[in-house]
C-alpha cells in the first residue's frame, strides 16, 4: 500500500492494541517476521534503548529520530517515491529495501549504543541472512550504509550531551527539585540540541507561564491542587487510568500498529516513523528550550509554597502529594504536550485525515486507551498531565502549540512526494 501525502475525505481505522501484539517489546525473530523491515527494525530500536539503563524521554525521541531519518533516506533512495532528507543514495531500483533499512538502523544504533554491539550484530546478521545474496543484497547494505554516515555526519556536534547548567531557585515561581527523589535532569542539555526539521527552536518560544499574582495563575493551581492530588476525590477513575497511561505512554507501539494495521510497505512505513520521529524530537528540543528559559516551578513546589507566591485565590498545603512522581526538570513548557501534539499532528498529515480510530495497550497500567481520532488523543494528554498532578493546564496547552508548529513546518518542507 503506498499513501500519497496528503489524502483526504477517508476514515482509517486501525485496532492498535490488537496489532501492537503482532510484535511486542523483545518479540522473537518468528514474530517479527510478519511485518516489513522497517517495522522490526522500529522494535529493535525502541528494545535497544529500553535496555540502555534509565529511560529519559527527551533523549529517547532524539534518538529514535536519528534512526528513522537515516532508515527514511536508505529506503526511499531506492523507491524515490519521496524527497530526500538529508541525501539521495546512490541506490539502484532493484537494491533491496529490507537490507537498506536494516544497515541504515544498525549502524546507527551500534553508533548509539556501542555498549550493545553484540547483541544488535546477532539481529543484524538474522535480518541480512533472511535476504538472498547477490546484487540487490549488496546494493541494499550500501544504500544503507550511506544513509547512516550522512547522518551520524550531520549530527556530530549537534549539542548531544554539551554543557547545560540545571538552575535551582529559591524565589517563587522559580523551579527547585521535586519531593520524593530531589532528581536533577540528566540531560538539560536536550533544548540545545540542533533540531532535525526546524531552522530555529527559540523561535517557538512560549508566552511563558502565568503571573504568579493572576487569576489565570489562581485557576490553574486549583484546578491541579483539587485534580491532581494523590487522594483527589474530584478526579475519577478514568481520569486516574488516563494520567498513568500518559505517563507510560506506547507510542512507538502505537506506530508499529498504524503500519501494520494499514499494511504500509517498507518504503510508507520509513516515511512514517521518520516524519512522526522527527517531529517529535524536534517538538520536544523546542520545548526543553522553552523549560530552561522559564525554569518555572511545578505544581507540587507552588501548592506547598503558595504563601509566598502573593496571591490571595491560592492557599498552602504543605502535605499535598500529586497523583505521579513529579519528573526531575521545568515545568513550562510540558514536554508530553509537545511531543504528542507533534505526533498527532504529523500523523495527521501522513494519512490525510484526523479521522483515524487507534488503541494503544500499555503494559505499566495494564489498560488499553481507545481514540477515534488522532486530535482526541492531542486533547486528554492535556489532561492528563493535570489530572496527574506534574502539570498546570497553561503549560500544557502551550507545549500542544509549540508541538503542532513544528509538525507544521515538517510537513511543509519535508517529506514531500517527487512530482
Amino acid at each position: 500500500m503506498r499513501l500519497r501525502a496528503r489524502r483526504t475525505g477517508v476514515v482509517l481505522t486501525v485496532l492498535a492494541a490488537a496489532t501492537a501484539a503482532l510484535a511486542p517489546v523483545g518479540a522473537p525473530a518468528a514474530v517479527l517476521s510478519a511485518v516489513n523491515a522497517v517495522v522490526v527494525w522500529n522494535q529493535h530500536t525502541e528494545d535497544t534503548i529500553r535496555n540502555a539503563g534509565p529511560f529519559v524521554p527527551h533523549v529517547a525521541l532524539i534518538n529514535r529520530a536519528m534512526v528513522h531519518g537515516a532508515v527514511y533516506d536508505a529506503v526511499n533512495g531506492i523507491t524515490r517515491t519521496h524527497r530526500p532528507y538529508l541525501v539521495q543514495v546512490e541506490a539502484q531500483p532493484g537494491d533491496s529495501v529490507d537490507a537498506a533499512a536494516a544497515t541504515a538502523a544498525f549502524r546507527l544504533l551500534k553508533h548509539l549504543f556501542p555498549a550493545q554491539s553484540a547483541a544488535l550484530q546477532i539481529k543484524y546478521d538474522a535480518a541480512l541472512a533472511a535476504v538472498p545474496d547477490g546484487p540487490a543484497k549488496l546494493g541494499g547494505i550500501t544504500d544503507g550504509e550511506q544513509a547512516a554516515t550522512a547522518m551520524i555526519t550531520a549530527r556530530t556536534g549537534d549539542g548531544r550531551g554539551g554543557p547545560a547548567d540545571v538552575v535551582i531557585g529559591t524565589e517563587p515561581g522559580q523551579w527547585r527539585p521535586t519531593p520524593p527523589a530531589f532528581a536533577i535532569d540528566p540531560a538539560p542539555w536536550a533544548g540545545n540540541v540542533k533540531p532535525f526539521l526546524v531552522p530555529d527552536v527559540a523561535a517557538l518560544r512560549s508566552d511563558g507561564p502565568n503571573a504568579l499574582t493572576s487569576a489565570d495563575y489562581a485557576e490553574d493551581f486549583n484546578e491541579v491542587k483539587s485534580v491532581g492530588s494523590r487522594t483527589s476525590n474530584t478526579r475519577t477513575a478514568d481520569q486516574t487510568d488516563a494520567a498513568r497511561w500518559w505517563a507510560a505512554v506506547p507510542q512507538e507501539a502505537m506506530l508499529r500498529a498504524l503500519a501494520t494495521g494499514h499494511n504500509l510497505s517498507a518504503a510508507d512505513s520509513a516515511r512514517l516513523f521518520a516524519q512522526v520521529g522527527m517531529s517529535t524530537a524536534d517538538a520536544v528540543i523546542a520545548c526543553h528550550n522553552d523549560k530552561a528559559h522559564w525554569k518555572s516551578w511545578r505544581p507540587v513546589t507552588a501548592i506547598h509554597e503558595a504563601a509566598g507566591d502573593g496571591n490571595p485565590a491560592t492557599e498552602p498545603d504543605p502535605s499535598w502529594v500529586p497523583l505521579l512522581d513529579t519528573p526531575p526538570w521545568y515545568e513550562h513548557s510540558s514536554g508530553h504536550s509537545c511531543n504528542i501534539s507533534a505526533w498527532s499532528y504529523a500523523l495527521t498529515d501522513f494519512f490525510g485525515t484526523d479521522q483515524v480510530a487507534f488503541s494503544g495497550f500499555n503494559a505499566v497500567t495494564g489498560t488499553t486507551r481507545s481514540f477515534t481520532r488522532f486530535s482526541q488523543a492531542r486533547k486528554e494528554i492535556i489532561d492528563a498531565r493535570v489530572w496527574a498532578g506534574i502539570h498546570f493546564r497553561t503549560a500544557d496547552h502551550h507545549g500542544a502549540v509549540i508541538g503542532k508548529k513544528v509538525a507544521f513546518y515538517g510537513a511543509k518542507h519535508y517529506f514531500q512526494p517527487v512530482s
